[in-house]
């Protein structure tokens, strides 16, 4: 029997774990490169002579959803991507690959969201291609989006206050950063972009209520980085906040405690989830982010983060611990249980 590709085995997860390390890094793990942050350590970007890389492709279904689009989700993730390493998104590229048929009206929309939205970060979009295929070779609309960035002397400033406080020899905001005492803040509630877009593609009508969270963080970021103390930073996309912590986990060798009460979770996404069996941790997100601050820094990070539009909402959800191994879950009924990476998004073909 031949072994087949699946759709979850592009949804996060275990599953695309798997394909990527047995059928990707095989291949070009061991390329040998300069690359400071090489493709091998599984990053949101690459780094190669302080030049932050990142690409993104985007298939969603269907490409305008309640609270965004195919063009906002593109530009958005891939600024976001660059952001959470520290650095400071300065260009994108576009790369459209459009279905013949596609309704030009739609077509020009999407185009002027992403410029919406690159204007609206200050990242412009700089180069791109456009491909035309025959009806039925894809579904509607793909957009490859790929970006660089910068180092700053903002996230220097901001490694100098951590090695205040604790050892600290790297030099970007990675996933493998966390040691022991370290506090995660999540800037907002969760699960909205997954639930709105399933809820608009299944025609449940929980979007009546709740819109994708797409957003830009880059300046979310920044704010955070001034006030100093953040050691990682990483956006809950696929698989969502539990496949991100267990990222951060696997990654640092560090177990992890959340407090489920602290974590905002909206009414009418878990409303959504308790009637779809969905667990709201494994839902994608394209607008939060995940952040490791040093214990000493965590309020003032914190309190910046939530004077900032994207993080009115934001939390401090746990801490890095080696009391533990992996991640675990305090619930909101005083019990605990083990947090494991998703096998796959729950709800495929959002991002």
């Amino acid at each position: 029997m031949v072994d087949k590709i699946k759709l979850a085995d592009g949804a996060g997860g275990q599953l695309m774990d798997k394909l990527i390390k047995q059928k990707i890094l095989k291949y070009f793990g061991n390329t040998k490169t300069s690359a400071e942050i090489p493709l091998s350590m599984l990053d949101d970007s690459a780094v190669i002579d302080d030049i932050v890389f990142t690409t993104d492709s985007h298939t969603v279904q269907p490409i305008i959803f309640p609270g965004g689009d195919l063009g906002s989700l593109a530009v958005a993730g891939t600024i976001n991507d660059i952001s959470v390493m520290g650095a400071k998104p300065i260009a994108l590229s576009s790369g459209f690959i459009v279905e013949e048929g596609l309704s030009i009206d739609i077509f020009e929309k999407i185009v002027q969201s992403m410029s919406r939205v690159s204007n609206e970060a200050n990242v412009p979009i700089v180069t791109g291609d456009t491909k035309v295929v025959e009806k039925g070779a894809i579904q509607e609309f793909m957009i490859n989006t790929s970006g660089i960035g910068k180092r700053t002397d903002t996230l220097d400033n901001n490694i100098k206050e951590v090695k205040r406080y604790r050892s600290f020899n790297k030099r970007w905001l990675l996933d493998s950063n966390f040691k022991n005492g370290d506090i995660l803040i999540l800037s907002g509630n969760i699960g909205e972009h997954g639930i709105a877009l399933m809820s608009f593609r299944e025609g449940y009508g929980f979007e009546t209520k709740i819109k994708s969270d797409i957003a830009p963080i880059n300046g979310l970021m920044e704010k955070a980085l001034l006030e100093k103390g953040i050691v990682s930073a990483k956006d809950p996309t696929r698989g969502g906040l539990s496949n991100t912590v267990n990222e951060f986990s696997d990654k640092s060798n560090i177990g992890i405690i959340l407090e489920e009460e602290n974590i905002p979770i909206p009414n009418g996404v878990k409303s959504a989830c308790d009637m779809l069996g969905i667990d709201p941790l494994e839902i994608g997100n394209e607008g939060k982010v995940v952040l490791g601050v040093v214990k000493e820094k965590a309020e003032e990070v914190f309190a910046t983060i939530r004077k900032h539009p994207l993080g009115k909402n934001a939390a401090i959800i746990g801490e890095a611990t080696d009391k533990i191994k992996g991640v675990v879950l305090k619930t909101t009924v005083g019990g605990k249980r083990n947090l494991h990476k998703p096998i796959g998004d729950p709800i495929p073909r959002i991002c």
